[in-house]
């Protein structure tokens, strides 16, 4: 299950209102050519408070040896969808997409997924989805995780038999979030292992090439 997508957007200057969903607006234009390798790193040695990302479709950048490392094993599932498309954006709920975003899955259950939202957001929309995700029930921040973009969050969550880790940031104007789920017998200390590695691979993949 995903940490709900939450964004405030501001009508004015200044008014903000917490909703689910997002507002839709244009998004640049992407740069498809896919890496040839994953940049295999923890993301305490990955500095991402520089970075800036594309409000575009990055999921064909993502390396394959990089999502069968996040698995631990071969994906036999894989979606991505863009904005303005009709998609499961949390367990149970379908509904128009303002984002872009994929998901793998292995047969044990593990999946990987990432995604950024396809409108602006400010700085100060950015402490606002923090201070919401913060709420999320049955997940705790994780004390002295390293930055994922700026302002940041990492989650832990653990819910219905599966564990899951999560990063979620502000890169320049856009909010990238990427998560690794898998059966709670895997253990925490692994799966964060895992999902730092990953999301250093998602912030890559999803980096502004202009």
């Amino acid at each position: 299950m995903s940490v709900p997508r939450v964004l405030a957007l501001a009508l004015g200057a200044t008014a903000l209102t917490v909703a689910v969903g997002v507002v839709v607006v244009g998004a640049p234009a992407q740069d498809d050519d896919a890496p040839t390798s994953a940049p295999s790193v923890p993301l305490t040695d990955f500095d991402t408070t520089d970075l800036t990302a594309e409000r575009g479709a990055f999921c064909d950048r993502v390396p394959e040896e990089a999502v069968r490392e996040a698995l631990g094993a071969e994906p036999v599932a894989e979606t991505s969808y863009g904005n303005g498309e009709r998609t499961d954006l949390t367990a149970g709920v379908r509904d128009v997409a303002h984002e872009y975003g994929c998901t793998w899955s292995a047969e044990d259950g593990t999946v990987a997924r990432a995604w950024v939202f396809a409108p602006p957001v400010t700085a100060e929309t950015a402490a606002t989805l923090v201070a919401a995700a913060r709420k999320t029930r049955g997940c705790r921040v994780v004390p002295g995780a390293p930055a994922y973009g700026v302002p940041s969050l990492a989650l832990q969550c653990e819910r219905g038999g599966t564990r899951q880790q999560s990063y979620r940031g502000l890169f320049g104007d856009a909010w990238l979030t990427c998560e690794l789920s898998a059966p709670a017998a895997v253990a925490a200390a692994a799966l964060q292992e895992r999902a730092d590695r990953w999301c250093v691979t998602v912030a890559s993949a999803a980096e502004r090439r202009s």
